[in-house]
């Protein structure tokens, strides 16, 4: 009964856990380029009651007679699945259609993929910078920064629907400046670390990033502009997680509850 005890305990922790993601997935349903992520379960070590061996009469047993020690949290994992196409029909809006990230840095180097494209015109000390709501730099394909020459201001800027960059000069010609957004992909995206404000960093399960403008043997992603991607959480389906982990919750409880009338009989037995 002391085992029973401590293996519902261990399910309500994962249930609460599993009841922790949906919260998180129906919390950022409208969060731009968030990906529904879902928990994972393993049992936990088994003890051994009976091996497969004889009986007391000699009959063979053909199976053992195991007992499992209750459940743990394996991992939770994200989903990179198509977001649907939001419209903004803002300049510079742009939705990822395909694996690829957009990279971006802060001030002090450090590097981050996101696929939110909700990008700024910010005036900086070197001019007209396209940047993230948060301030961070959107890179090139060259890992640089996308920075106006300087003079060039906001209605002079030009960006393709395809996200490669040029400005107005003063006869309303269009100056390409040879430079696009950075895409990258991921062996496993499932593997990425998540650092919070719609960021990704790469880690030994994810693999390193690959550059879509270097490497031919990705299929390439393509840039919408004007658009957003929207999360893919299925708030249908997250209802009915949701209920499914209350009830598994409650099951849990109500088996710590009998477990504990039981210990509760067993101590008012009489010799």
């Amino acid at each position: 009964m002391m085992r029973s005890l401590w293996s519902a305990a261990s399910g309500m922790i994962a249930q609460q856990t599993n009841v922790d993601t949906i919260s998180n997935n129906i919390a950022n349903v409208n969060t731009t380029g968030y990906k529904t992520e879902k928990a994972e379960f393993k049992s936990l070590l088994y003890q051994t009651l009976q091996s497969t061996s004889t009986s007391a009469n000699g009959d063979t047993k053909p199976i053992p007679a195991q007992v499992g020690l209750g459940t743990r949290t394996a991992s939770i994992t994200s989903e990179f699945t198509q977001g649907a196409m939001t419209a903004t029909e803002g300049d510079t809006d742009f939705a990822i259609v395909g694996d690829g990230f957009f990279k971006v840095a802060d001030a002090n180097g450090e590097e981050y993929y996101t696929r939110d494209g909700s990008f700024k015109l910010v005036i900086g000390a070197d001019g007209l910078s396209l940047c993230t709501s948060d301030g961070l730099y959107v890179l090139d394909t060259e890992d640089n920064p996308i920075v106006f020459p300087d003079g060039v201001t906001e209605s002079q800027v030009y960006i393709s629907s395809n996200g490669s960059f040029g400005y107005y000069d003063a006869e309303g010609n269009i100056i390409d400046m040879g430079v696009s957004f950075g895409l990258y992909q991921f062996n496993n995206a499932a593997g990425l670390d998540k650092v919070g404000n719609n960021r990704y960093q790469p880690t030994d399960a994810s693999g390193e990033a690959i550059s879509e403008a270097e490497n031919n043997n990705l299929i390439k992603s393509s840039v919408k502009q004007g658009y957003l991607e929207a999360s893919n959480v299925s708030v249908a389906d997250e209802m009915v997680n949701l209920i499914i982990a209350q009830r598994a919750y409650e099951l849990n409880s109500k088996a710590i509850t009998t477990s504990d009338e039981m210990l509760q009989q067993a101590n008012q037995l009489k010799s």
